[in-house]
């Protein structure tokens, strides 16, 4: 007979998010910290130039800063070991990262759009910037879709 800490009801140990310093060491997880790093970075060097095409590069602050925040949130939770046990939580991971890869994906395109603007004006400086963030957002989207897509491998293995 089975005792009730081992029945078929628990998440196997491989969906379980850990807690700690371990979460630096587990690949999805592993990589929160670049997406926050890189998001910062976008936000820094949008924020840092005159914005001609508001609209835009508005979308492209109110992403970086929102998944920033989002992210830390969830780093933070994560490291205290908050939701360690439910595979609702491996769900939540994973669709929280898809939506954040699509969030930036759409930031990326746009914040490229407006960097070709930029590209004949005698503006070199702000265009340069432009073009860190532009690769800044990319690099963003690439690391919130590989996360995503372990985040669902994980979840899946369920």
């Amino acid at each position: 007979m089975e005792s009730p800490e081992t029945s078929n009801t628990d998440p196997p140990s491989d969906c379980i998010i850990p807690g700690g310093t371990k979460l630096l060491t587990n690949i999805p997880d592993a990589l929160m910290l670049p997406e926050l790093i890189c998001g910062a970075l976008v936000w820094i060097l949008v924020a840092s130039i005159d914005v001609f095409d508001k609209f835009s590069q508005g979308w492209v602050i109110f992403v970086s800063i929102l998944l920033f925040v989002l992210t830390l949130l969830l780093l933070i939770c994560y490291f205290l070991g908050w939701p360690r046990s439910s595979t609702a939580w491996c769900f939540l991971d994973a669709c929280y990262h898809g939506m954040a890869a699509l969030f930036y994906s759409t930031a990326a395109v746009l914040q490229a759009n407006s960097t070709l603007r930029l590209q004949n004006t005698v503006l070199r400086k702000q265009y340069q910037t432009d073009i860190a963030a532009t690769i800044f957002a990319f690099i963003a989207t690439v690391l919130y879709v590989v996360h995503a897509v372990f985040s669902f491998k994980r979840w899946k293995t369920v």
